[in-house]
């Protein structure tokens, strides 16, 4: 990623951090991506989703790529637990008061590894925080975590 970056003339401040943790900052990022991060279940994705909202910037963009509920029927990686896994409500909802640009569920044909290989059951979210919308945003942080961090 460092290598991609120098090479395309981007700046990227990597972060490496516990996200279960972390005391995410408030408007801090251009972009917050998360691919297949489906170790966390329900109360632990609420916490981080919140976070990811709070992080970006207005007009930041969340990118998140994972698997499906149909994906337990393939076998073929991903966590094994159905509450670790996305569907459409479950990501609309942890983005309201942003502005869905894309969000699809497919299945394919992966091969990344002996843990990721054969016919998935995949979601894609692209999510803009809106500019207008900075404090439906706060809000919607405050309402994933119920309250708590």
């Amino acid at each position: 990623a460092r290598t991609l970056a120098s090479r395309r003339g981007v700046a990227v401040d990597y972060r490496l951090v516990d996200v279960a943790d972390w005391n995410w900052p408030v408007g801090a990022f251009d972009a917050v991506v998360g691919i297949f991060i489906q170790f966390a279940g329900p109360a632990l994705r609420r916490r981080m989703f919140a976070g990811f909202c709070q992080a970006l910037k207005p007009g930041g963009i969340l990118l998140l790529h994972g698997y499906r509920e149909e994906q337990l029927g393939y076998g073929t990686g991903g966590p094994p637990t159905v509450e670790n896994l996305y569907n459409e409500q479950v990501l609309r909802e942890a983005v309201t008061g942003f502005e869905i640009e894309r969000l699809a569920s497919y299945d394919a044909e992966i091969e990344e590894g002996t843990g990721h290989s054969g016919k998935s059951a995949l979601i894609d979210l692209i999510a803009r925080k809106r500019f207008s919308d900075v404090a439906a945003a706060a809000e919607t942080a405050t309402g994933l975590n119920g309250g708590q961090s």
